[in-house]
């Protein structure tokens, strides 16, 4: 039986209680993410619990997972609360601005967010400040094709690792003009969503075409979501990065199942793809993990005699994706 809302809340309200009740370096803490925005949390049978803590020093670790049923666990980011003392400059952030925006204060006993989200708050929703928010990360996309374009990747992992970061930005730049950012998980369902309230619905189409969902049907992404199940239960207990974590497996397991019962199935290849580039980063020496790796490569078309041709087709995505920010600050006015 799925968990409500509120009993989510009350999970975020009772850990916050309980983590701030033996550290005292603790400033405050907000809840964000699919629970704080209200929307339906779980995809499939899991969700998680989005809570960032703000310390006075430099915390250590930066983030946490922790486990609280088979559905639902903590997912907790500490955060230096210097961050925090420019609040025009994080209306203008692309990732800790719309968190902000959203959050729900469960502890901030010295009012320490209070100027920090009244400063953000109050012009966060103007053309200018979305556009800012946007051109960051399309910066970001223009530097990274750039380096690409000077020194191509010799090499399948490297160069797939840099589509995806190129994809990701340009992606949720476009998102940030009618919404917030882009979850791993729900990545292409959303985005999908955006492209049509933009009016630009075809790129949805593209981004899956290039990420090589075509040549998967439902029974290879249904078989693929099996090799990654036994690949994550292969890895090691000790070391995991946190998105490896054991309830961050079922909690990507859980949206793979409803991707493959929905009419939209491609969708779980990029939360497959973020997880299963982070094992063979991380466990370079595992031939479990790097077989599936490339197996799975081959089956996308992403294999070294055609990196060029992929490079070519981001950077066209990324040209269409200007066109659109320049026709919506043209509507704009900005």
């Amino acid at each position: 039986m799925r968990l409500s809302l509120e009993t989510l809340k009350h999970y975020a309200r009772s850990a916050v209680e309980n983590i701030t009740r033996d550290r005292f370096t603790i400033l405050a803490a907000y809840l964000r993410g699919s629970v704080a925005l209200q929307e339906q949390p779980f995809l499939g049978e899991a969700t998680d619990i989005d809570l960032v803590f703000l310390h006075a020093d430099a915390p250590s670790p930066q983030r946490e997972i922790v486990r609280l049923t088979d559905q639902v666990h903590l997912d907790i980011e500490h955060h230096d609360a210097a961050l925090y003392r420019r609040g025009r400059a994080l209306r203008v952030h692309p990732w800790l601005g719309p968190d902000l925006f959203n959050a729900q204060v469960l502890y901030d006993p010295q009012h320490y967010l209070d100027f920090a989200l009244s400063s953000l708050r109050g012009m966060f929703l103007r053309p200018e400040s979305i556009a800012a928010r946007a051109e960051t990360l399309l910066q970001r996309v223009r530097d990274d094709v750039l380096a690409l374009e000077l020194s191509p990747p010799a090499s399948v992992t490297p160069a797939l690792d840099a589509f995806l970061r190129i994809l990701q930005h340009t992606a949720n730049a476009l998102a940030l003009l009618v919404g917030e950012p882009l979850a791993v998980r729900r990545f292409l369902r959303d985005f999908a969503a955006r492209l049509e309230t933009l009016g630009r619905p075809g790129m949805y189409a593209g981004i899956l075409g290039l990420l090589g969902a075509p040549r998967l049907d439902a029974t290879r992404l249904r078989s693929l979501t099996a090799e990654w199940n036994q690949m994550m239960q292969a890895l090691p207990e000790e070391d995991r990065p946190v998105d490896l974590q054991p309830p961050r497996r079922s909690y990507y397991r859980a949206a793979f199942d409803f991707y493959l019962e929905s009419e939209r199935p491609h969708d779980l290849l990029w939360p497959l793809l973020h997880t299963w580039l982070l094992a063979v980063q991380s466990y370079p020496h595992s031939e479990a993990v790097q077989d599936g790796w490339r197996g799975l490569c081959a089956q996308l078309g992403f294999e070294e005699d055609v990196l060029g041709e992929k490079l070519q087709g981001v950077v066209m995505y990324t040209a269409q994706a200007e066109d659109v920010f320049q026709e919506w600050r043209a509507r704009q006015g900005v």
